[in-house]
């Protein structure tokens, strides 16, 4: 992974995802340059760069901080511990994707080429750590946030730029590099708010002042200055009106809702300011959002920065012919974007999306069909709790050239779905058109079904897909499962049909390329694979009497002619080549046993990805075992156990020995047992080498002795295969 921009001569969406890890020199997509937004800013990955922090990740496990990281990667610094950018381009400001520990707040230092900055970038866990506990599989998860600074200075390409964690301990994910042109001037005639009384120190309550100049300016432009300006409630009857600021770094409206009406006239224009709210968790019954409901026939929004709402826009109603372009939405606890229904004509385009609790994009068609709109070169990155783009019914609809990157759990990089979730809802209908769509590491194991969803996923899933699902010119590359997925989500085995996957590039599936899981049939026309993991095709309908699916050949196909054989069983990533995630914890997650455990201390929390939580086995009753399935026959090389880092656990010895089974019957011992010292100093971890990398699929811990408690205890166990 490299930290620089390839080549000039890319388009600049590609470039930044070149940098930004979404894409490699060797994945980017050569039919589809063009996938993705284009955008005023570069990132580079934290763990591209020098650190004196930890890089964590590769991982894909739900409930991780690597899961939910850019690339799956990223750079933990405890505080004073700094990890460095190379700056790809002249910039003057910078946004940081960031995590901290739950309740925690504090700051990043900033250096520029080794000189510390006076300001600081402002980092909390205040917006994540959301639970979402009614909906069904999902855990804590949103558990990075974005934060912004305008530098002072001018950075060149080649410059160095370094964050420093400051009293507290801090995991960087991405920075985004930007030249922010200076501010915009007011134009002529536009009424401001300011003049109507509103404040822009934030002290005051501005929402009359907006209301007032919304009301003066009809048929004109309203001018928000720069500054910072507060609003407790939220606008209506807003109508023939542009809201327009002097940028989205220096116009800043803090409000958790801004827009809020069932109708409009229309002919409504937002643009080029910032709106930040204070939603810190997911509340489905509150409008919570920049928009909820209408702007109206022919309005847009254009160059927003959307950042710590529920949902960006929520849109109901007449929004006829509108258009959604070059606005970034971050941090959102629900949906970047729904048409809700009855739109007609909405282009949502060029737009930026990154850490939403929900579909980052999203067209469902509840009450009224969304008929003849589309999302176009956008470019989203992690979702964490469903896909990056949604379709749920509608009429002749358009998904073209969007890079989408790092779905989670529950979710793909793209659905094309009649899962409903309440009435009346309508189903898809006419040309359902997804084209020059660019997907990286998309797809999740869904915690629902227990197995795998598609980086790419058609879902017949309360009633059949009859309209014509044409999917041409896709690249999808490493994908964590498979590339292209046919289910009814809903278990009714609803027939998927009149689908056709044309010139598709599958690079690197964990799984397999073709996941079929329902009755139906689809035309498959060059669709060329490579490093695919188990087989090329799954074919195994569900219900199982529910009937076939085929596979029909256009010719030009190549790289994924061989078919899982077993139904009984799902296959795993890693088991042909390649492995999407060769230095993963083949433990964790897994289903852990033991001989006892004491109290809350159970086996499934040495294998749970927390190093802070543990097992402990009954106490005075040695000998002890820990047992994990790794669920198919791994070749283990390493194993590192852990006790909680905390100070409070003082050093002791642990006497164990390594044993293995591949059935989980007969255990034979590995490594022979031996005193282990974990002391605090160095960690509380010690490492155990398993000899010739023996493939084994049940690890076996037998302890015998412990100096430091009268049971075995281990709050991590992880087993590598190198």
């Amino acid at each position: 992974m490299t930290a620089t921009v390839r080549s000039v001569a890319l388009p600049s969406a590609v470039a930044t995802a070149l940098a930004a890890g979404l894409l490699t020199a060797a994945t980017a997509p050569a039919a589809h340059a063009a996938a993705g937004a284009t955008l005023p800013f570069t990132s580079v990955e934290a763990e591209a760069g020098p650190t004196g922090g930890t890089k964590i990740g590769p991982d894909h496990t739900q409930g991780t901080l690597a899961s939910e990281a850019s690339g799956r990667q990223a750079v933990r610094l405890a505080s004073g511990q700094r990890v460095e950018f190379t700056v790809p381009r002249a910039a003057n400001a910078v946004n940081v994707a960031y995590s901290v520990p739950d309740g925690q707040s504090g700051a990043l230092n900033v250096y520029v080429n080794g000189q510390k900055l006076a300001r600081t970038l402002a980092v909390t866990s205040k917006y994540s750590y959301i639970d979402t506990s009614w909906i069904p599989g999902a855990k804590t998860h949103h558990f990075y946030d974005n934060t912004r600074l305008l530098l002072g200075q001018n950075v060149q390409p080649g410059d160095k730029v370094a964050v420093e964690a400051a009293g507290v301990q801090v995991t960087v994910d991405v920075a985004d590099f930007e030249q922010v042109a200076a501010p915009a001037a007011k134009p002529a005639g536009a009424v401001s708010v300011t003049d109507k009384g509103a404040d822009p120190s934030g002290g005051g309550d501005s929402t009359q002042a907006f209301r007032d100049a919304i009301s003066a300016a009809r048929g004109g432009v309203v001018w928000i200055p720069p500054g910072d300006f507060r609003l407790t409630a939220s606008l209506g009857g807003v109508e023939n009106v542009t809201l327009q600021g002097a940028g989205s770094w220096y116009s800043v409206v803090r409000a958790s809702r801004f827009i809020d009406q069932s109708s409009s006239a229309g002919s409504v224009h937002i643009k080029d300011f910032a709106v930040i709210g204070e939603v810190t968790e997911r509340v489905d019954s509150s409008p919570d959002n920049f928009v909820n409901g209408s702007l109206g026939p022919n309005s847009s929004v254009s160059g927003m920065w959307l950042q710590h709402l529920k949902v960006g826009l929520w849109l109901m109603g007449n929004n006829d012919n509108l258009v959604v372009e070059n606005n970034r939405v971050l941090d959102t606890t629900a949906d970047g974007l729904n048409l809700n229904g009855n739109a007609r004509g909405v282009r949502v385009r060029g737009n930026f999306l990154r850490n939403q609790g929900d579909d980052s994009l999203a067209m469902w068609s509840l009450y009224a069909p969304n008929t003849d709109s589309s999302f176009e070169n956008n470019t989203i990155t992690q979702p964490n709790l469903a896909n990056g783009i949604a379709i749920y019914g509608g009429t002749d609809i358009a998904v073209r050239n969007n890079l989408v990157a790092d779905t989670n759990a529950l979710g793909s990089g793209i659905a094309i779905s009649n899962q409903k979730f309440l009435d009346p809802f309508s189903p898809l209908a006419g040309t359902i058109t997804v084209d020059g769509n660019t997907l990286v590491r998309t797809g999740a194991l869904n915690p629902n079904w227990n197995h795998p969803m598609g980086a790419l996923r058609v879902d017949s899933y309360d009633s059949a897909i009859n309209a014509t699902v044409d999917i041409t010119g896709t690249t999808i590359t490493d994908s964590p499962y498979s590339a292209f997925e046919f289910v009814s989500g809903g278990g009714h085995g609803h027939p998927t049909g009149n689908v056709t996957v044309r010139g598709a590039t599958v690079r690197n599936t964990g799984t397999v390329v073709v996941q079929a899981e329902t009755q139906g049939s689809a035309r498959f026309a060059d669709v060329r694979a490579t490093g695919v993991g188990a087989a090329g095709i799954y074919n195994c309908p569900y219900p199982s009497n529910s009937g076939t699916f085929t596979l029909a050949d256009g010719g030009g196909n190549t790289g994924w002619n061989s078919t899982w054989s077993d139904c009984s069983t799902w296959p795993q990533p890693g088991q042909g080549n390649p492995d999407p995630d060769p230095g993963r914890n083949l433990a964790k997650g897994r289903p852990a046993t033991a001989t006892g455990s004491q109290d809350v201390y159970t086996p499934g929390k040495a294998a749970d990805g927390d190093a802070n939580s543990y097992w402990e086995s009954a106490n005075n009753a040695f000998p002890q075992s820990w047992t994990v399935d790794l669920g198919t026959s791994e070749a283990v090389r390493r194993l590192v156990l852990r006790l909680p880092p905390s100070s409070a656990w003082q050093a002791r010895t642990q006497t164990l020995s390594v044993q293995g089974s591949t059935d989980g019957s007969g255990y034979t011992t590995v490594v022979a047992s031996k005193d282990y010292r974990f002391d605090p100093a160095t960690g509380n971890t010690v490492t155990v080498t398993l000899p010739g990398g023996t493939g084994l699929r049940h690890l076996r811990l037998q302890v015998t002795a412990n100096t430091g408690w009268p049971a075995a205890q281990f709050s991590e166990v992880e087993a590598y295969l190198s």
